[in-house]
């Protein structure tokens, strides 16, 4: 039971929560107790890829936290929550409705390394505690700008039934909301990016769909929901949604190892005389021994496996 199950999120259920659920579905499948985190926190609002970790796969969870993701997301134009989704309070309003060009030509602003400031309700700890804690407080909270990257964004084409049409005039239609893609770095928040792009467009906006598509090498097609975990748990075939725990490494080149190196890297030991460049997966046969990181002919151990 060392390896990965992509869960499909559903709404209004938080990570942590989803851990949770995972560990239950393990006792109840005759697993047993088995060490188990995410590899990426989504807001309970968010639904998508929720890569869970089990054994020492818990062990890169930290790496997939990381890594880089891809969200669909819906920004509706016109209001401001505090928390900049559905749940939050209306702290701002706006007529203005941005055309579909509009929309189009705003895209490369945010496009590239930009700087963001993250939304007060968020889980940065600010002086030991969490910055939403201190907002639910009622207490001011004061956000650090931060660097991000936006790899791409898109909006959708807009089909009518997925975006609101507010009204016509001389022949431009303007957007009560409307879908975007984004491909972003780690710690980029796609509701800081929402609120920005609606200022940017002369309005005020939210977020009210968000939905992760991609994390790390992870997608929605592996990815099963947690009804079907619960079902496979009481026919004892949770093993067959499990991912090996080098699912989690595809983009990270295998390095062959003789029992004897591989018995010195379960130890800590450094390997000499293998000239490679770079982080890489040492495998005995099929079994991972150690995420290791190699700078010349020196090899180093970043991460065993107790496999």
């Amino acid at each position: 039971m060392h390896g990965w199950i992509i869960l499909d999120k559903p709404h209004g259920l938080g990570s942590t929560q989803a851990v949770s659920a995972v560990k239950r579905v393990l006792r109840q499948s005759g697993a047993g107790k088995w060490k188990v985190g995410h590899g990426g926190t989504l807001d309970p609002l968010a639904t998508g890829v929720l890569p869970i970790a089990i054994g020492e796969a818990t062990k890169l969870a930290g790496r997939m936290l990381d890594s880089d993701k891809i969200y669909d997301f819906t920004v509706a134009f016109g209001v401001q929550t505090d928390t900049l989704d559905l749940e939050g309070k209306v702290i701002a309003e706006s007529d203005h409705r941005p055309t579909w060009s509009e929309v189009e030509a705003i895209l490369p602003r945010f496009t590239g390394p930009i700087e963001q400031i993250p939304p007060a309700y968020s889980a940065i700890l600010i002086d030991g505690q969490r910055a939403y804690d201190l907002a639910r407080k009622g207490e001011a909270v004061e956000m650090k700008t931060r660097s991000v990257t936006i790899y791409s964004l898109r909006a959708s084409a807009p089909p009518r039934e997925k975006n609101g049409f507010a009204r016509r005039r001389g022949g431009a239609e303007y957007l009560d909301k409307f879908t975007f893609r984004a491909h972003v770095s780690k710690g980029t928040y796609i509701r800081s990016l929402a609120r920005d792009i609606a200022l940017a467009l002369g309005t005020v906006g939210h977020v009210t769909m968000l939905r992760r598509v991609k994390a790390g090498p992870f997608t929605l097609d592996s990815a099963i929901s947690l009804d079907i975990l619960n079902d496979a748990a009481t026919g004892h075939g949770i093993g067959q949604y499990m991912l090996p725990l080098t699912a989690g490494l595809d983009d990270i080149p295998a390095l062959s190892v003789s029992p004897d190196e591989a018995l010195a890297l379960r130890q800590g030991k450094m390997l000499i005389g293998k000239p490679h460049t770079g982080l890489l997966l040492a495998i005995l046969g099929e079994t991972p021994i150690a995420l290791v990181e190699s700078s010349g002919p020196d090899i180093r151990v970043v991460r065993g496996f107790n496999l």
